[in-house]
Formats: C-alpha cells, sequence, structure tokens
C-alpha cells in the first residue's frame, strides 16, 4: 500500500522539516520513502510545500497528483491543496491560521490550533513539530516513539531545544487524540 501526504504552508513554518522527519520515521519502519520539496520564491512567505510518499514497495514515481492526505499550516495551501486530497484521506487544519474547513464531507478532518499549541510549549517555532505529532497521532502511518527518536537525532546539535520539541510533540498527540 502506498501512502502520499502533502505538507504546505507558508516558507519559514517548518514545512520541509516536518516532512522529512515523517519520512525518516518511516524509513526507519522499514518503508519505501520519497520527500520531494518544492523549492523557489515561495520559500520567502509563499505557499512551500512538500510531498512524502511511503510504501511498502518500491515507488515507480514520486510526483503526486492528488495525495492521500494533506496537512494545510495556513489559509492558502488549505485553498489550493485541499480539493486534490483523495476521498477517506486526513485534511490536518491549523485553526490558529485558518479559520475556514474543509467543505468536503468525504475526508476527515483534523482541526488543531497548532500555534497557539506550540506557544504554550515553549516556542511559535515548534508548530511544525506540534502539527507533525497530531498528524502521526492520527494517522498511525508511524510508530509515534520511534517518530520522536527521530526529532531528537535531527535536533541533536541543538540540544536545548529537545526538552521543547518534546513537549510540543505530546501536546500535538494529545490534541488529535480529543
Amino acid at each position: 500500500m502506498q501512502t502520499e501526504i502533502k505538507f504546505a504552508g507558508f516558507g519559514g513554518q517548518g514545512i520541509l522539516l516536518s516532512a522529512k522527519l515523517l519520512a525518516y520515521a518511516a524509513m526507519k519502519q522499514g518503508s519505501q520513502v520519497a520527500w520531494i520539496p518544492s523549492y523557489g520564491p515561495e520559500m520567502r512567505g509563499g505557499t512551500a510545500y512538500c510531498t512524502v510518499v511511503i510504501s511498502a514497495k518500491l515507488i515507480g514515481s514520486p510526483i503526486i497528483k492528488n495525495p492521500s492526505h494533506l496537512v494545510a499550516m495556513n489559509q492558502p495551501s488549505l485553498e489550493k491543496f485541499d480539493e486534490t486530497v483523495k476521498p477517506g484521506g486526513i485534511v490536518f487544519i491549523n485553526s490558529s491560521l485558518i479559520p475556514a474547513r474543509s467543505q468536503r464531507s468525504d475526508v476527515t478532518q483534523l482541526v488543531v490550533p497548532v500555534n497557539d499549541i506550540a506557544i504554550e510549549a515553549g516556542s511559535v517555532r515548534a508548530a511544525n513539530i506540534v502539527a507533525l505529532a497530531s498528524f502521526a497521532a492520527k494517522s498511525g502511518l508511524v510508530d509515534l516513539d520511534l517518530l520522536k527518536n527521530c526529532i531528537k537525532e535531527e535536533f541533536a546539535a541543538k540540544a536545548k531545544i529537545i526538552p521543547m520539541s518534546m513537549d510540543a510533540f505530546d501536546r500535538g498527540v494529545a490534541a488529535a487524540q480529543a
């Protein structure tokens, strides 16, 4: 089975890092993965996005038109990609920045005030970790303990932010289960 996830938001929100961490955790679980970031002028405040493909078999093409799931961190991302998600998928909405909701009835909406939770954990810069943890908890695509360890490895050179990141992670998981 193959699953595709599109992470999208403003440049600077940690979109590429979130996607990379999910891909890394899936790879450590033994899955085939592809991580395709979007580089360009959108990195300076426009819509930046990244696609992760997770599969039990070799991945034929990492280019995905209709992802299984969407993690939307801002309003333009929801507007641009909501309709592309396959029926039955998850549409994750950062309600701190997105007042709207998906109008679709054939997807599961996961609405989490990501920025607010990140601020409670210590910094709005941890918003991507909150979103990643919430999405991972809801989707069940990767083992949460393994994902936590991947985050710790990623931030090993910045050990001071690991406790805050772990708090943000735990808060994100709790938000998905609420």
